[in-house]
């Protein structure tokens, strides 16, 4: 499997709720290379993945945006703080599929 690298803005889910999710959104030519390498997938379509954003590195799952026609990666709390990320911002996100 091969890494992808791309830059995403920070985006949160409720923004008048506390403890709103935050997400990014994978650009649709990675989302496609995604799809493609993913193959078949059951469940949700959720795609395994390990993703490092700064000097965070952690494993997770990305789920399809059928409206939009790409992916959306959940951003954990800690990754955030970890590296001053808030909504609106921009981050370099590497991602790259890993096995079930």
């Amino acid at each position: 499997m091969s890494d992808h690298v791309f830059h995403a803005q920070v985006w949160e889910h409720s923004p008048d709720e506390p403890g709103s999710r935050h997400f990014l959104t994978l650009p649709a030519d990675v989302a496609e290379d995604v799809a493609f390498e993913a193959g078949p997938r059951g469940g949700f379509g959720s795609v395994r993945v390990e993703v490092t954003v700064g000097r965070s590195t952690w494993r997770t799952s990305l789920f399809p945006d059928s409206k939009a026609g790409t992916f959306v990666l959940p951003m954990k709390k800690p990754v955030r703080l970890a590296n001053d990320l808030h909504a609106g911002d921009t981050c370099e996100v590497r991602l790259t599929l890993v096995g079930s």
